[in-house]
Order: C-alpha cells, then sequence, then structure tokens
C-alpha cells in the first residue's frame, strides 16, 4: 500500500532552496544522512497531499501544453497567508488571479522554478480518511 507521496525539487542552488523551505515556509524536516563536509539534505513534511491528472490537450479547458509534472502549495486564505511568507520574506511572482479551481499566485523559489500556491475552490481530496 502506498504511505506517502515524494516530491522532488531539482534547483540549481540547493542550499538556498533548502533554507526556503525551512526558514521562510518553515516546513518540518528531518535530516538525511550525508558525508562530511557536503552540504546539508533536509528531507521536508508537506503535510496532506493531493494528486491530480490533468490532460495535454483536448476536453478539460486547457491549451495544448507539454507532458510535465508540477508541484502546488494549497492554503485556506490566500491573502493572509501571502502576508505571512512576505514577512519572512517570500517573493511572489505575480499578483492572485481568480481562476476556475481557485485564487492562484505563483511564489518565487531561490534556485528553482517559481511554485503555485493557492486557495482552492474545488473539492479538496487532501483531509479524506484512508483508503482501506
Amino acid at each position: 500500500m502506498i504511505a506517502a507521496l515524494h516530491t522532488l525539487v531539482y534547483s540549481d542552488a540547493p542550499v538556498a532552496t533548502r533554507a526556503f523551505f525551512r526558514d521562510v515556509l518553515q516546513l518540518p524536516y528531518v535530516r538525511d544522512d550525508v558525508p562530511e563536509g557536503q552540504p546539508e539534505w533536509l528531507i521536508f513534511r508537506t503535510g496532506p497531499s493531493e494528486l491530480g491528472v490533468h490532460p495535454t490537450s483536448g476536453p478539460g479547458g486547457f491549451d495544448e501544453v507539454p507532458r510535465h509534472h508540477a508541484i502546488s502549495f494549497m492554503c485556506d486564505d490566500l491573502a493572509a497567508t501571502m502576508a505571512e511568507l512576505a514577512a519572512r520574506g517570500a517573493e511572489f511572482a505575480t499578483e492572485p488571479v481568480e481562476r476556475r479551481f481557485g485564487t492562484e499566485v505563483w511564489l518565487r523559489v531561490p534556485g528553482a522554478d517559481d511554485m503555485m500556491l493557492y486557495q482552492p475552490t474545488h473539492e479538496v481530496a487532501h483531509d479524506l480518511p484512508p483508503a482501506e
């Protein structure tokens, strides 16, 4: 049985990216064993998760896009979350935009691609009970 979802962020500046997740987003973490003298590797708890599958073209309201994966952070109150993160040094690449699925903003992640932060208006799956 699958116990969790492990996501990976590839970064040109992994020390800065890890510091951002640790200090700005304040995600809980464990340290992975690394050889002495190597930068600290952190594995972050990201809380409840969901997985959606979007079409690359055709029905579903999307223009044709290449096959890829994306990571988005969800929150209950976008304005409050943005203010809290900005107070800890977060920068945003966009202003909030209303979408069919909720309100989104793009969060700048040092050394990595921007990530979506959104307040969903769709029904969420992350709080469903585990499958039996």
